[in-house]
């Protein structure tokens, strides 16, 4: 009789992704960049466990924002203090913050638990080609060979 598969902390076996966001859409990036976090792209795949390689996304300034998006979707922040509502456009934060808008997208397709948040932290976002993770070795892959 088979038995289902299931991988245990100690045996899973981790992985540097390196993919660049040039003039690729923001939501097709984000959902690749969180099936490797979680690891969905693995044969070896369990929910309740984080099986995910490391990701480095490099020219985050780059990403491609298609139709309005530029100006018509808003991201709220709230200070809790009256009169603390922040309100920011994608394009303005992509200007300024390029990182915050990748991070922010990713962060919403990952679960919302103590797990999510550990996958979370394996996402490296830099602005410009250049990052501190060579030693690492990452692999690079084709965002459109992922979707």
């Amino acid at each position: 009789m088979r038995q289902t598969y299931m991988a245990k902390k100690n045996e899973v076996e981790r992985n540097w992704v390196l993919l660049d966001a040039t003039d690729v859409p923001l939501g097709r990036l984000s959902a690749a960049v969180a099936s490797i976090l979680r690891g969905k792209n693995k044969p070896t795949y369990t929910p309740h466990v984080d099986t995910g390689d490391f990701v480095i996304v490099i020219n985050a300034e780059k990403v491609a924002l298609t139709g309005k998006k530029v100006t018509d979707k808003k991201y709220y922040d709230y200070s809790g203090h009256p009169g603390g509502m922040r309100v920011t456009t994608a394009g303005e934060m992509r200007d300024k913050k390029p990182t915050r808008l990748i991070e922010r997208s990713v962060k919403g397709m990952l679960p919302d638990n103590r797990l999510g948040r550990k996958q979370f932290t394996k996402l490296f976002v830099y602005v410009g080609s250049e990052h501190q993770h060579a030693a690492q070795q990452p692999q690079a892959i084709d965002i459109n060979t992922i979707i």
